[in-house]
């Protein structure tokens, strides 16, 4: 059997625009936000700064785009100390193969679990928890070998076993088993003590981007899983916390742990801090206000929110590590409610949504979105922009009355009555401001009884996943390989978790199995081009900007953009507003 070892064929770059560090926006895969989530606000526009920042801080130098710079420290870390972290939002549960992986979530998820790959700065899949991961021939059979003595937070040794017994879970839990579907896993054996089998339905060469990814890349000791009420006090990985405290609504404490696996490039033992606080702190102008605050214990803050981002540069006396990618802010039309099982009606809203007026309303700078994948990705499609419905009042006008006037219109209202509209997002200011732009403009139509509502994140995301939506507002893509996160959303809505649109085309299922199942970037390119466009056809989505994300900090606090893998490879930043606290340090210079 002729093996493959994973290299960059398979590896899917980042895009990421370098730029010298100057002195002055998960799972569901990675940059990690790959199961979507409540709407992302955006701003890529970085000013430059005037005050002097430490080393590894980022600092961009174009009015267009937001630039992220990943170096290699040039400190030495410092151990001792806690980081409080400012959540955007709650996270409802530590369940690997159930629960959502928002940006919130995976920041707490890295710091007690692991997982088995990683990406790298260059965007090429590298080992993390594994040692080595081969394919064979036609890419139906991946093994993967652990590394050694590798042992979870409860002295358990981590092995092959560990990683069969977890497969259960994946394929039941809301947060795998999308994954599970969408890499074609059916099996998962163990060989020996270190030597896990994959076996999968057809070939697939992005299995890779799956075991980086939250749902089947997470690794948890699938014993104490099954004991589930004692889990969500003390769920147990092999990261390098451990959950001292549970506060839902109010704090979650991770402390060291002192058996972790992993040293830095010069043997030093991670992680370097004491513990991690996580404070979700819905609000966003509360949660700068508690980072720039001298009363409040709050030294790092994360957002997705342009509005924000802007505000953060007004500040003086913190850091701003920014990061801009392809995620994408935009709504979705739940087509199994009329009359969203309409294309008229769709394409008619898509019509009518007047994309820089709501960029506006985000924050008021923003790379206009067309579809999954931003300009300067190998994967951005210029067939896919031009097939995008950009505004056209009056002629979204004209086929929304089209529909309006059919006898047989879906919804079962009379010819000439209006159509219904639940427009949802959460509650947060700029987000309201946005959706109410959409609102304003459908309602002039004179066609559109709009009726906006808003929810917290989590409840916003339940919503979407069980279907209980009409119009709602969503981010999804990422950094990672883009067949790996638009499958999931394109598989038969019974067996995919984020196929919120409900709707299902088997010549896009087809398109993604065809890109799976080849290396050939080119090929890969002309599939992804396919799908995006015949998407924008089919009026699923309407876009809004790319999502520019910020960790912002105090100054002492170090490493954010320069955490490396076990190989000593540098890392993804914080790219969607998470980075790994195993390697962030607190200076006391």
């Amino acid at each position: 059997m002729r093996q493959r070892r994973v290299a960059s064929a398979l590896a899917i770059p980042l895009v990421l625009a370098f730029v010298a560090a100057s002195c002055g926006s998960d799972d569901s895969s990675g940059g990690d936000t790959d199961t979507g989530g409540e709407i992302a606000t955006v701003d890529d526009t970085t000013a430059v700064e005037d005050t002097e920042a430490p080393d590894d801080a980022v600092t961009a130098t174009t009015e267009e785009k937001v630039q992220t710079s990943v170096v290699e420290s040039t400190e030495t870390p410092e151990y001792g100390g806690t980081v409080t972290v400012g959540l955007e939002a709650e996270t409802t549960g530590l369940r690997p193969w159930e629960d959502i992986g928002s940006a919130s979530y995976v920041n707490i998820a890295h710091t007690i679990f692991d997982r088995l790959m990683a990406r790298n700065v260059d965007g090429e899949y590298e080992p993390y928890l594994a040692e080595r991961l081969e394919s064979n021939a036609d890419f139906t059979e991946w093994t993967m070998t652990l590394r050694p003595g590798v042992s979870f937070s409860n002295g358990s040794a981590l092995t092959a076993q560990s990683i069969a017994d977890m497969f259960p879970f994946q394929q039941e839990g809301s947060s795998a088993s999308g994954a599970v579907v969408s890499s074609n896993l059916i099996a998962v054996e163990a060989v020996d003590d270190l030597t896990v089998k994959y076996t999968l339905s057809a070939p697939t060469t992005t299995f890779p981007s799956f075991l980086e990814g939250a749902g089947l890349g997470t690794v948890f000791d699938p014993v104490a899983a099954a004991d589930e009420a004692a889990w969500a006090d003390n769920p147990i990985g092999t990261g390098p916390f451990v959950l001292e405290k549970r506060d839902i609504n109010n704090e979650t404490i991770v402390v060291k742990n002192p058996n972790y696996w992993r040293t830095d490039a010069d043997g030093m033992q991670l992680p370097y801090l004491d513990s991690v606080s996580f404070r979700p702190i819905p609000d966003e102008g509360t949660r700068l206000n508690a980072l720039v605050s001298d009363s409040d214990p709050v030294n790092a803050m994360m957002t997705l929110r342009a509005a924000t981002i802007g505000d953060a540069r007004g500040k003086s006396g913190i850091t701003l590590n920014e990061a801009s990618g392809n995620e994408v802010q935009a709504h979705f039309y739940n087509t199994l409610r009329p009359p969203f099982d309409d294309l008229r009606v769709r394409q008619a809203l898509n019509k009518m949504t007047a994309q820089d007026n709501v960029i506006e309303a985000l924050g008021g700078i923003g790379e206009p979105g067309t579809h999954w994948q931003a300009p300067g990705s190998p994967y951005w499609s210029q067939a896919a922009a031009d097939a995008y419905l950009g505004f056209d009042f009056e002629a979204g006008r004209a086929l929304l009355q089209e529909y309006i006037d059919d006898p047989a219109r879906s919804d079962g209202k009379s010819p000439g009555a209006k159509i219904d509209v639940d427009l949802q997002c959460p509650p947060d200011p700029t987000l309201i401001a946005a959706m109410q732009v959409i609102q304003q403009v459908w309602t002039q139509s004179e066609l559109v009884n709009v009726n906006l509502t808003q929810f917290d994140q989590q409840t916003h995301i339940d919503m979407a996943l069980n279907d209980d939506t009409g119009v709602h507002c969503w981010r999804m893509s990422g950094q990672g390989d883009p067949f790996g996160t638009v499958g999931n959303y394109l598989a038969p809505p019974e067996t995919a978790t984020l196929n919120v649109s409900n709707y299902f085309d088997q010549q896009l299922v087809d398109w993604v199995a065809e890109g799976s199942a080849t290396a050939d970037l080119a090929t890969r390119q002309d599939l992804y081009s396919n799908i995006m466009t015949k998407m924008n056809e089919l009026a699923l989505w309407s876009y809004y900007a790319h999502t520019a994300t910020l960790i912002a900090t105090t100054p002492d606090v170090k490493g954010l953009v320069n955490w490396t893998l076990p190989s000593g490879s540098l890392g993804t930043g914080v790219e969607d507003a998470i980075t790994r606290w195993s390697d962030v340090w607190i200076s006391q210079g």
